[in-house]
């Protein structure tokens, strides 16, 4: 079992920046790879980023690449995602999650463990 708890979302003005964590628990945290998913109102959840075990490997949606970067502490069992140069279309609901894998993925459903969320909204 794993238990994932989102801080950090709030309202920023466009170009600004928030940074999200997640913290987790259960589950040795430096045993599976992580991503970030976001749901915007009248659109389907999409994949944000991901970070393999280890913090080697990353992977972006070309949305947010060059603008958002994720990283981990394994030593403090949490993910971040730094989000800069945040849009108006950035605004959603961010969820971490947790893949029992190594490796992760852009793809939800292999996604075994999710938080709760954290709302960002950035205003024009």
């Amino acid at each position: 079992q794993v238990q994932l708890v989102e801080s950090g979302g709030g309202l920023v003005q466009a170009g600004g920046s928030l940074r999200l964590s997640c913290a987790a628990s259960g589950r040795t945290f430096s045993s599976y790879a992580m991503g970030w998913f976001r749901h915007a109102p009248g659109k389907e959840r999409e994949f944000v980023a991901a970070i393999s075990w280890s913090g080697g490997s990353t992977y972006y949606a070309d949305s947010v690449k060059g603008r958002f970067t994720i990283s981990r502490d394994n030593a403090k069992n949490t993910v971040y995602l730094q989000m800069n140069s945040l849009k108006p279309e950035d605004t959603a609901v961010y969820y971490c999650a947790a893949d029992l894998s190594l490796l992760g993925s852009k793809v939800q459903y292999e996604y075994d463990y999710w938080g709760q969320g954290t709302q960002v909204t950035v205003s024009s």
